[in-house]
């Protein structure tokens, strides 16, 4: 058996005694594959970002299995946590909150906040269900990069990193959604939403009843820094078809990215295309932004800071 098909698998049986056993699994959820560990073991948690190539004060997300575990987890999460996580658990949505002394401070970049979800995909529910244990996980790649949808992707960004034997890969296919969960600050007044996704800031205030603020203060979440989800080749990003049209007449070695009339498809199918052309030699992708309504603005945010001048 080679190392790339001893690490991948469809077994939950196996992915289960991994985590228990303070290895690390890549696992599928609806929005993108994270790199999980039990979010109390601070070893486990310790490889995570190395394995990353993470800041230590970049914190990371942590999933849950039940709305009820927000409480669990959350030193008095508040009455908009808790409205958020029973209206829209299992879902896109993740939600900062108050940490629980159980979770290290590691999990949580030395804040005393943490970010939690309940993942809507069978296979994480499964596994978060079985192991009774909450699971770190962020995007299984390398820290900045172009974050993960399919098994595939994962094996490509961290093959060579992950141990046979001590680590798994769980494929569970395609992912949903295809861009990061909607992180929402509840220990903030009003809220403030951190990153879009797939759950709108106007879906947030219809269902806390109230006004939300966009992101303010220093980067304290997943996505919140100028430049992320970056591929090798460069993005250039234009409002409409005709202008990128123009712009690739005078740029070699390019392509035009334009999903804008159907934005649930441009989500899934954004990274996968990005890593598509990077992995044909493509030198410059021009990316339609779609219009900033909805899932529009996830869309325009991971282009904008794939497009931002990245960091030495």
């Amino acid at each position: 058996m080679s190392r790339i098909e001893d690490l991948i698998t469809t077994d939950v049986d196996r992915a289960v005694e991994t985590i228990r056993s303070g290895g690390l699994v890549a696992v599928p959820t609806e929005t993108v594959y994270g790199l999980a560990a039990d979010a109390t073991d601070v070893e486990a948690v310790t490889r995570i970002f190395e394995i990353k190539g993470r800041p230590a004060d970049h914190p990371l997300i942590v999933h849950v299995a039940r709305p009820e575990d927000l409480d669990r987890w959350s030193d008095n999460p508040g009455d908009d946590a808790r409205t958020l996580a029973a209206t829209s658990w299992p879902g896109p949505l993740t939600i900062i909150v108050p940490r629980a002394r159980e979770l290290p401070d590691m999990v949580a970049g030395g804040r005393d906040t943490v970010g939690l979800r309940m993942p809507a995909h069978p296979t994480a529910i499964d596994l978060l269900a079985r192991t009774g244990l909450p699971l770190a996980a962020p995007s299984a790649n390398r820290f900045g990069g172009v974050s993960p949808t399919t098994a595939q992707h994962v094996v490509d960004d961290l093959g060579m990193l992950l141990e046979p034997g001590r680590d798994l890969i769980l494929d569970g296919g395609p992912c949903r959604i295809g861009i990061e969960s909607t992180i929402v600050d509840c220990t903030t007044s009003p809220p403030q939403v951190l990153r879009a996704g797939a759950v709108s800031a106007d879906e947030v205030m219809t269902l806390l009843g109230t006004d939300v603020a966009a992101a303010s203060g220093p980067a304290r979440a997943s996505g919140m820094l100028p430049s992320h989800y970056a591929p090798r080749c460069q993005i250039r990003l234009t409002d409409s078809g005709d202008d990128a049209s123009a712009l690739r007449a005078g740029t070699p070695h390019s392509e035009i990215l334009d999903l804008t009339d159907d934005l649930a498809t441009y989500a899934r199918e954004l990274y996968a295309s990005l890593r598509d052309a990077d992995a044909r030699g493509v030198g410059t992708v021009i990316a339609v932004l779609p219009s900033a309504n909805g899932l529009g603005h996830a869309i325009r945010d991971r282009l904008t800071k794939a497009a931002a001048p990245r960091p030495e």
